[in-house]
């Protein structure tokens, strides 16, 4: 009888522990990108005014600089990954709203449209419910 399951070196890993690790990592590493963008590239002062020009509160810039970074960090070490997802929802869909809203919905529309920071949002969403896995920080003891 041929079984076509994945199987692993250890017995207590199992694919969500897989998925949960390959988008921490992954959601983890674009976050800390793009915070890392605003911060060296577009400056601090010039993601506030950035949020400013579209009707955001300037603080929230740096507040969006801080939680990438941060947060970026903490989903590709695997540290509160349930939490830090559920703080990355609004993030991405206030991007979706305020900075890609008026673009349309396709993400290749000049200025890049609302599909894609939404899709992201519901890969935090499922992250968030799959929470650390196994190859996470969080679970070394």
């Amino acid at each position: 009888m041929s079984d076509l399951s994945l199987s692993y070196a250890s017995g207590t890993e199992n694919r969500a522990d897989l998925a949960a690790f390959l988008l921490r990592v992954s959601t983890g590493l674009f976050f800390l990108i793009h915070g890392l963008i605003k911060l060296f590239i577009f400056t601090p002062a010039g993601t506030a005014g950035y949020f400013e020009s579209i009707g955001l509160p300037g603080a929230l810039g740096y507040l969006t600089i801080l939680i990438e970074v941060g947060g970026g960090l903490a989903l590709i070490a695997g540290i509160y990954t349930r939490w830090i997802s559920l703080v990355m929802i609004p993030v991405l869909l206030g991007a979706a709203v305020f900075g890609h809203g008026s673009n349309g919905f396709t993400f290749s529309n000049q200025g890049g449209g609302w599909e894609y920071p939404v899709l992201w949002a519901v890969v935090m969403g499922a992250l968030s419910l799959l929470g650390d896995g196994s190859w996470a920080l969080s679970r070394r003891k």
